[in-house]
């Protein structure tokens, strides 16, 4: 064995740099991935892009001195979350909207923004801008409307424009949401609930105002009609209002339950009670 040893010494030394050279060389890029490779800060191949001959598979680079960055083909996300936005007619509205992107030139991006988050970085402050200034030139309502694609198309087109310097394509952008903050809807509430109080305390003022005057009218037309029946008969009227003076006086219940009354026959206010002669 030791034999064998310093016969092939040699050649097994060198099977095993080469292996470990392979190794380090060595690296497959898949199909949904774009490669650029780097040497001493500079671009100098890409594999597996729009633009490029190299397809996915196994590739090889010069260890140590090529840095292979990995670059997604997919479409990539950029979130825009719960930012304040103030409208055309002064409303201030609660946005919450995303942009998809992908990479369509991995050299620029490289040289100018590094990574796919370097990008993202680059491009979250410019989504907000655009969307500042598309939603400032419209109304609130209209955001509710079909008029919101037409705003939406506008930031794409924008957005789009500022990417394609960091070798990014903006394929679309949606807002998932437009409303009015907290703060300023639960105030919208309480003004509506005033309102509304408000409203219904006029009615109800008005409603008793007609009742008094309704009741008023009722009562002089009760008075006319009474006074041209008793107009009529002045003894029935004499009778009629002793009666209800009988009534008020010796019915149950108005606290007279323990008192007597005692009055002479001949009494004038007991004139009805002996009838008509």
């Amino acid at each position: 064995m030791q034999q064998i040893w310093e016969d092939h010494k040699a050649t097994v030394a060198a099977l095993g740099l080469a292996v470990v050279a392979f190794m380090l060389s060595a690296f497959v890029v898949p199909e949904e991935e774009q490669v650029v490779i780097v040497r001493t800060g500079e671009p100098v191949g890409t594999i597996n892009t729009p633009s490029g001959n190299l397809k996915a598979g196994l590739h090889f680079r010069w260890p140590f001195i090529d840095k292979v960055v990995r670059i997604e083909k997919r479409l990539l996300d950029l979130e825009m979350s719960d930012e304040e936005v103030l409208s055309n007619d002064q409303q201030r509205l609660l946005v919450n909207a995303y942009a998809r992107f992908r990479i369509t030139d991995p050299v620029t991006m490289v040289e100018r923004a590094g990574s796919t988050d370097g990008v993202r970085n680059a491009l979250q402050p410019i989504l907000n801008s655009v969307l500042r200034q598309e939603l400032g030139r419209r109304t609130f309502q209209s955001m509710l409307t079909a008029e919101r694609g037409d705003a939406l198309a506008n930031v794409r087109a924008n957005l789009d424009r500022q990417a394609r310097q960091y070798g990014a394509e903006v394929v679309d952008v949606k807002i998932t949401r437009t409303d009015l903050p907290e703060a300023p809807l639960q105030s919208a509430f309480r003004r509506m609930e005033s309102d509304r109080e408000r409203e219904a305390r006029t009615i109800r003022a008005q409603g008793a105002r007609d009742a008094r005057i309704i009741r008023a009218e009722a009562d002089a037309e009760a008075a006319r009609i009474y006074a041209e029946s008793f107009g009529k008969d002045a003894g029935f009227y004499d009778f009629y209002r002793a009666m209800q003076s009988y009534d008020a006086t010796f019915a149950p219940g108005n606290g007279n339950a323990e008192s007597n009354i005692i009055l002479s026959p001949d009494n004038e206010y007991l004139r009805q009670f002996r009838g008509r002669r």
